[in-house]
Formats: C-alpha cells, structure tokens, sequence
C-alpha cells in the first residue's frame, strides 16, 4: 500500500470516527417537551396551596426544580413570540398587543424560531399541539411555515371548547387543513401529544411545544370536572375545573413519556403564558393580573425537569429568569455550537440549575399598549429594584399625567410601597433605560386589540386561500 493510500485510509477511518461521534451525540440530545398553560393563576396549583386538585404538576413540582422567579409578558402572543425565538417581541412589533382574529400581522418569518433551530441540530420532529396565536391570515405566520412539521390546534385565541369555533367558523387544524372531530378541546390535545410521543422513532429525539387553550376564557368545562368543586361558585368553579381538567391531561402525557422509556433524558418545561385574570384567577400574594406590569401579570407558576442533567428533586431555583431565555437555555442544553441567526436578548440560564452559577443582575423590561386608551403599561427590574410606569403613548393623550413608581422588589414582592421619590436618581437611571427599551420598536407593530379592520371576513373554517399558500418546509 502506498503512503498516500494509507495517508486516504486514515482519512476515511477519520470522517468516520467522526460521523459516528456526531450520530450518538445527536442521540443523546434530549427530547424538549414544552407545556403552556393559558391565563393560570400563580396560586392555583396544590403545590402553591389550591384546592384545585393538580396532582400531576404537584408530581412534576416534587420530582423537577420550580422556576421561583420566572417571569413572562403580561399577554399571551408576546411571550409565545419570546418563548419562540429568544428575543423581546418589540424588536420585531409583537409586544404591544396580541393578535385578534381580525388582525393581519404575524411572527415575523426573518426570525428564527426555537424548531427552526432544532432542525438545523437534527430534530426531524417537532410539533405543535395546541394554541398558537401568533398570526393567521398568510401561511407565512403559521407553525407549518415556522419550523414545525406538525400542528394541530387553533390559531385564534378564545375559542369555544366543545365546538372548536371562533366568531362562528371552526378554527381547528390538523396539518394545514380544518380538523373535524368532537370532544372537549383540552382532551382532544392531550390526546394528540401522547399520540406524537408514541409516533417518534425511539432512538429520535424530538420538540413537542404544547400549548394549552386552558384555563383561558370562554369557560367552559366538563360537568364531571365542574361536579369536584361544589364549594365555589359562578366561573370560578369552571375556571377550576378547566385546570383540573389541563392537569390531568398533563398526566397523560408525563405518562407517555415514561412508557416511552426515555424519560431520563427528556426535557420539561412547564408555565404559564401570563398572570391569571382579576376575579376568577388567584395570583396569590402578588400585585396585579393579567395585563398588569406588576408581578401578578407576569411572575408565573414554572417547572423544570431533566434527570439525566440533574434538574430534579424538588428543589426551588431563585434566579430571575424568564421566557426569552428559553430558547438559549435549549441552544446550551443541546450543545448546539451554531452562532445565533438573530442575537438573543435572552440568555442561558442552564449553567446556573444545573451548576449553581451566578447569572448577571441585567434589566429585564416589559411593555404593553394593548388597549384604545393608549396607555403604555411598562416596568424595568434588577434583582433588587423595579420601575413600573404608566404612560401615553406617542399617539395618546398627553394631558394623561403619568404613573411613576419603584420598589425594592427583593424584599417588598407584594410591590407596596413606592420609593420614587426617596430615590430619584434611580428612578431616573431606570426611566432612561424605558426609554432606550423603547427605541427598539419597530414603526410598524400590531395594532391594538380593539382596533377593527372594516375590510375583515372571517374566513370558512378560518382557511388560507390558494395565494397564501403554507410553506411547508420540515
């Protein structure tokens, strides 16, 4: 053999040492199962002391780490755009407000989405089940045409859960086509995510993002669910059963997992999209609701467990972390070494469960202009203090006097008692940085909710027409 035969031998030997190397740790990555409650309460879980019975997030509470200071947008559409790309949804017009069925925006296709990432690492499935809300009317903004190579669920949000219709048309889908079945909607999903578990190939890895419809508004339950709950009245009862009901879906699907025999290397990720609504959610000691600035609209109930990363135990993680980490906490957690596509505004918070180490005290902002009124809803934080302003809008009313307030939100979490005036030059620190927040905005965002389209029809079965196509790119 000659000495460049050899020189060719080795090599090959090499590219193949190194292809099988890529192979087995491609099978090693975990399988990532994100679970989206819709509108929950931060006290309405047993483990946080409810009479709802959630026996199954109380499981995953004691076998994972609680996420103690896990924060979200005050809506749903811009945590869902945060959750998916890692960046704040003012930077591409999705914070405002969420997307109403009338609305004709969308997540922008030039970001890059969490599935798209995972593709490119070598997840050939990645589902959607459940609630998207992240735009509608072309098929550039739906989950097909955002990496993911299954869907079922709706597009719209509020919409009824027996008959799956919104403003009057079946917004179901199953794989770009309107899905025609019966049942209580939460079923039907839980239903559809143990089915995608059990369809993945054993030694595949796998993305299932399930977003719940529940415990969101219209509320309506199962009477056997509704009948565990005679001691409360009005939505309140149904509010409860509706959690009760997500709860035990959520147990089918840990089920699955674990039938599936790799449950020691499966990722889960569980939360809330925002605070719970005033009146029929409790949000514990927390001030606000849902829409709120203050904690009660964006502090959530969150859980995380990965055994074969150490992230179990029952334990408790304090650091201040939230849903635009999510995306480069997964990027760490993969070692996936690709540089990002758009730059995170998140960051990682992976070392730090897993390692106990130390994560920056970085600003972290929150915005919102969802209402005709035009008041901007805004609050910037560090580990000690929080700024929380409200403001006009540029197009409101600038007779409005603005609402300045700031805490020492370490020790005063229940954000009674307003230091603005006992420390204005941090106060101003902090206004300077809303406003640099603010300058990221794009001239073009979603509207506000309110805001009609006079041209709008809904559409049959809320379908694409043949111009607006769906990208279907697995």
């Amino acid at each position: 053999m000659t000495h460049i035969s050899q020189l060719k031998k080795l090599l090959l030997i090499g590219l193949t040492l190194a292809l099988l190397s890529q192979v087995a740790a491609e099978k090693q990555r975990p399988n990532i199962v994100m679970i989206l409650a819709d509108d929950l309460g931060y006290a309405d879980v047993g483990f946080h002391g409810s009479d709802i019975q959630t026996p199954h997030l109380d499981t995953l509470a004691a076998e994972g780490v609680e996420l103690n200071q896990y924060y979200v947008a005050p809506v749903c559409s811009p945590t869902r755009a945060g959750l998916m790309t890692g960046r704040y949804p003012i930077r591409f017009g999705m914070m405002r407000a969420v997307i109403p069925p009338y609305r004709n925006y969308g997540l922008d296709p030039s970001e890059d989405t969490l599935a798209e990432m995972l593709k490119r690492a070598g997840y050939k499935y990645r589902a959607v089940i459940g609630k998207w809300h992240l735009g509608h009317n072309q098929g550039q903004w739906r989950p097909e045409s955002q990496g993911f190579t299954d869907f079922v669920g709706c597009l719209n949000g509020a919409f009824d859960y027996f008959t799956h219709e919104r403003d009057g048309e079946l917004d179901f889908h199953k794989d770009g086509k309107p899905f025609r079945t019966e049942g209580y909607v939460t079923d039907i999903l839980s239903d559809e995510a143990v089915s995608f578990i059990r369809s993945v190939p054993k030694d595949e890895p796998y993305l299932l993002y399930l977003p719940y419809t529940a415990p969101h508004s219209p509320f309506q339950a199962k009477e056997e669910d509704i009948a565990k709950y005679p001691h409360r009245e009005g939505k309140q009862r149904i509010y409860a059963a509706m959690v009760d009901s997500m709860d035990q879906g959520i147990g089918r699907v840990l089920q699955a997992i674990k039938e599936r025999g790799d449950e020691e290397n499966t990722l889960i990720l569980f939360s809330s999209d925002n605070g719970g609504v005033e009146g029929i959610a409790d949000n514990g000691d927390q001030r606000g609701n849902k829409f709120d600035p203050y904690n009660g609209g964006i502090r959530v109930v969150a859980l995380m467990k990965w055994p074969k990363a150490g992230i179990l135990g029952g334990s408790k993680f304090d650091g201040r972390i939230g849903y635009i980490d999510v995306m480069p906490t997964i990027k760490e957690a993969i070692n996936f070494e690709e540089e990002p596509v758009n730059s995170f505004d998140g960051i990682s918070f992976f070392g730090a469960i897993k390692n106990s180490d130390s994560l920056p005290d970085r600003k972290w902002f929150t915005y919102l202009d969802q209402h005709p009124n035009a008041v901007e809803r805004l609050g910037v934080s560090s580990d000690h203090f929080k700024l929380v302003v409200h403001q006009p809008a540029p197009d409101g009313d600038k007779s409005i006097e603005p609402i300045i307030e700031l805490f020492r939100i370490d020790s005063d979490i229940t954000e009674e008692h307003d230091l603005s005036a006992e420390k204005p030059n941090l106060r101003n620190a902090f206004l300077s940085d809303i406003d640099d927040f603010l300058s990221l905005r794009k001239p073009y965002q979603v509207d506000r909710y309110f805001v009609k389209d006079g041209n709008f029809v809904v559409p049959e079965d809320w379908s694409l027409s043949a111009s607006q196509p769906i990208r279907n790119d697995p």
